[in-house]
């Protein structure tokens, strides 16, 4: 089945406030550019199962693509295109539930947005892996969880969560996965509102057959909810922007103690 609007599902756009949306715009990640806009936020509704598309992502891994598609009840599906010229053979690769413990016993969720992002590694032998979460009523859904696909038996099986124990159910507003240039641990940026938690992921298992995970930093800055998160292309500085229409960018120093390093807007002040 293709991720494509079905006759039993309908769209509607409503209007955001205005956002500040930004990328790096060279190899060294010295640029920055960013742009204040007016959002249309698209959703499709699904009579169905009453659930709203509220996050979509797309990834190109080898020899095939990626969709990964997150909806209002916590539900997330990956879809697989093997061949790029013929678009309308998307096929359901897996349906997975962003939790440890059955819905059953949790209940559903409502979600009112989800967070994706896509291990930036690449090449023989990586897997294709993912962090998610959402931000929902219910705990047990929005924690980062990070999912790895097993090639073996060809499913996608969770790898770790991110958060301490007494912030693991908090609200998750975005996420980024720094790319990853000789560093002996993946980086990735977790935003809730308690801050933005910058998590060091092992490579490879301890004795628990866990990957080690450690919190080095959490960022404070955004007067509210943090909108985006994004790395440079050298995985060295973070970028943030939130509810107070501002950029900031963080980096770490020699000590790796993490810092502000400058706070722009869109007019180009710089402070």
């Amino acid at each position: 089945m293709a991720p494509r609007l079905s006759p039993c599902t309908r769209t509607s756009a409503a209007t955001i406030p205005r956002q500040v949306s930004f990328h790096f715009s060279d190899a060294t990640g010295c640029k920055l550019a960013c742009a204040e806009v007016l959002c249309c936020f698209i959703v499709s509704f699904d009579y169905a199962t009453s659930s709203t598309l509220i996050f979509q992502s797309f990834l190109t891994f080898m020899d095939s693509s990626l969709h990964v598609i997150a909806y209002s009840d916590g539900q997330v599906k990956v879809y697989e295109l093997l061949d790029s010229l013929e678009l309308d053979k998307w096929q359901l690769q897996a349906e997975l539930q962003n939790i440890t413990d059955p819905v059953s016993r949790i209940g559903k969720p409502a979600c009112i947005s989800a967070s994706i992002a896509w291990s930036p590694r690449r090449g023989e032998g990586q897997q294709a892996s993912f962090a998610i979460g959402f931000n929902s009523d219910s705990p047990n859904f929005n924690s980062c969880k990070i999912w790895e696909f097993e090639e073996a038996h060809q499913r996608w099986l969770p790898l770790i969560e991110l958060g301490s124990p007494e912030d693991k159910g908090e609200r998750v507003h975005a996420l980024a996965w720094a790319p990853n240039i000789g560093r002996p641990y993946e980086m990735i940026a977790v935003a809730t509102c308690k801050g933005i938690a910058v998590w060091h992921v092992g490579f490879n298992p301890e004795s628990d057959g866990r990957l080690s995970t450690e919190n080095v930093a959490v960022l404070p800055g955004h007067n509210g909810e943090v909108w985006q998160l994004e790395w440079d292309m050298g995985g060295m500085t973070l970028a943030s922007t939130g509810v107070d229409g501002m950029v900031r960018l963080w980096q770490a120093n020699l000590n790796g103690v993490w810092h502000e390093q400058a706070v722009l807007d869109c007019n180009g002040s710089h402070q």
